[in-house]
């Protein structure tokens, strides 16, 4: 076999949600014999469809795309099982000759398939279940209070309110003791072989929680209750089910919200994690920030005029 003289281009699409990641990955694929890796949490699950705004199926029969739909809720998916799963999707679409296009808005799993992932210690269900007991008997904010007590960088990166990741990172300090940040800093492997090319799209922050507050509406009109009562019923009450728009869809079927209350909740906390999506993302260097949305004609010539830059470099 012929080695390559040039590491192939892979392409990063991020941004905060409805800032129209899609529509560009789907044109640059389009103009670039590209396929897409979703970079997303909630859309590795299968049967969750409305709340995550997965490609629709005519594009995904158009454009080849991957980890989508890879796991059922009931299963445990985790940023490892995401680096390795996206690693060897890297490598499979090189193998085919195409550009391979990472979009998505999950700043970790982003960071495990580049950066890497430290070999952290095994989950163990009993430390776990010690810290939701602590939680639930000290109340909300409890587990971020000892977080930032026993690793404070870990815990600027977790929201409050995310209690999966927090008691990851709780896990990883009790367990390994040392805090995760620490860990994270030994023993990963970063992604090799590829010409990186990360582009960031930031459109006006108020245009863009117009945009959120639009889809988040959509979401409950199209469907998305229903969707829930049936997830409910398939796979019954899972940690997925706890992600924005299904968690206040499942409180409405509980008749904890009446459904103008639900969709201003939704859509309340969209806003809110487009602002964490940012400041995540506005941490990664060597990003081109592109100043709109990814569905407008000027900011896909400004993503291919960056890609053919790049290319040129290797000519």
């Amino acid at each position: 076999m012929v080695a390559r003289l040039v590491d192939p281009l892979l392409i990063i699409l991020a941004g905060p949600t409805a800032s129209g990641k899609t529509s560009l990955s789907l044109h640059l694929a389009e103009r670039l014999n590209g396929e897409i890796i979703s970079c997303d949490s909630v859309a590795v699950y299968r049967d969750m469809e409305i709340g995550t705004a997965k490609p629709d199926k005519a594009d995904r029969e158009r454009i080849a795309h991957h980890l989508i739909d890879v796991v059922d809720p009931t299963e445990h998916y985790t940023a490892g099982d995401y680096s390795r799963t996206g690693r060897a999707a890297l490598g499979e679409i090189v193998e085919r000759g195409r550009t391979p296009i990472v979009t998505g808005g999950t700043g970790l799993y982003l960071r495990a398939l580049i950066d890497g992932l430290f070999v952290g210690p095994q989950r163990s269900e009993s430390l776990r279940e010690r810290l939701k007991l602590s939680d639930k008997k000290h109340g909300r904010g409890w587990l971020y209070k000892i977080l930032m007590r026993l690793d404070p960088k870990s815990a600027e990166r977790i929201h409050p309110n995310d209690k999966p990741k927090l008691i990851r990172a709780l896990e990883v300090c009790i367990a390994a003791r040392q805090p995760m940040s620490h860990a994270w800093e030994q023993g990963r492997e970063a992604l090799k072989g590829f010409r990186i090319l990360r582009i960031g799209l930031e459109p006006d922050r108020d245009y863009l929680y117009q945009r959120i507050n639009k889809r988040a509406a959509a979401m409950f009109q199209n469907g998305l209750v229903e969707e829930t009562r049936m997830l409910l019923e398939k796979y019954g009450d899972q940690q997925p089910f706890d992600s924005l728009g299904y968690k206040q869809a499942r409180a409405l079927l509980r008749g904890d919200y009446r459904e103008l209350d639900a969709i201003s909740l939704a859509q309340q906390g969209h806003r809110n994690y487009a602002k964490r999506q940012l400041t995540w993302f506005r941490r990664e260097t060597e990003t081109y920030w592109l100043h709109g949305f990814g569905d407008e004609a000027r900011i896909q010539k400004k993503a291919i005029d960056l890609i053919d830059e790049r290319l040129s470099e290797s000519s």
